[in-house]
């Protein structure tokens, strides 16, 4: 996929991207994570890069899709650990992540055009969150794909609503307080992805995916998006803010979600798990 300069010129009107690649061809834009080695974790760059390609591609009003991506074995592992080190010795600060994580999967879900989340591998936390906003899932059959929250004892903070309308609630109470992983086949039966596909070929098909609906008229698709955007969007602001609150109360009021994390660092499990 060739890349194309005025969208990378537009993307990086804030400064370079440092954590991922924007591409833009044929209409559909490409954003690849691309901190491989960190397994396409979510820092504070990550956020400012994702907040300036979404600006590029709401501004862009020739674009017709978006896909989303990760270079390497994952596609996103959820907050990096350096951030986690902060945020669970300052909620306040854990608030100001959380939120701009909510606020992105929100403008994900308000783009105007399809959005497509190719997810290439070990997939959870944040990253599971983020992919929620997009209109459509496709998987490598090879990933890995969870919220996996609880078995840290924290809970999700922009998951349980909008998983809930993908698969109803009792499905999403199960994925999200058995903390299991669903890998590849089992995410599109469980509901969640529209299809699953071989590792070497999901690109391609989230690409040929995307083309089926960038050859209708952009204005189409998204008066049609805007029916299904506006019957939900208040429900799920709504939502959002709830979970989000539960999330910060929880973390200032019960001791599971740091000794998870401490445990986690440690390498043991947590206490709760050995009495």
């Amino acid at each position: 996929m060739s890349t194309s300069n005025e969208a990378r010129a537009s993307a990086n009107d804030g400064g370079p991207l440092s954590s991922l690649r924007y591409e833009v061809t044929d209409r559909i834009g490409l954003v690849t994570f691309a901190t491989p080695a960190a397994l396409n974790s979510i820092t504070e760059a990550r956020l400012a890069d994702l907040e300036a390609v979404l600006t590029a591609a709401e501004a862009d009003g020739n674009l017709g899709a978006l896909i989303i991506t990760g270079e390497g074995r994952a596609f996103c592992v959820g907050l990096d650990l350096n951030l986690l080190d902060r945020a669970f010795e300052d909620v306040g600060y854990f608030e100001q992540v959380v939120r701009r994580i909510n606020a992105i999967t929100t403008r994900l879900e308000a783009l105007p055009i399809p959005t497509i989340a190719a997810i290439n591998g070990f997939t959870r936390a944040g990253g599971f969150e983020m992919s929620l906003g997009c209109d459509f899932i496709i998987i490598s059959d090879r990933a890995k794909y969870g919220d996996v929250h609880t078995d840290a004892g924290v809970l999700p903070a922009c998951a349980s609503l909008r998983l809930a309308r993908r698969v109803g609630e009792q499905k999403a109470k199960e994925l999200l307080w058995s903390a299991r992983w669903l890998e590849g086949q089992e995410a599109v039966d469980f509901g969640i992805a529209l299809k699953a596909v071989p590792a070497d070929e999901l690109l391609n098909e989230s690409i040929a995916f995307a083309r089926t609906l960038t050859d209708k008229p952009r204005a189409c698709l998204a008066s049609i998006k805007s029916v299904f955007q506006r019957a939900s969007a208040e429900d799920t602001a709504r939502g959002a803010e709830l979970e989000i609150d539960s999330f910060l109360r929880y973390m200032r009021e019960q001791p599971y979600g740091r000794e998870g994390y401490r445990a986690f660092r440690e390498g043991r499990p947590p206490a709760w798990k050995t009495q």
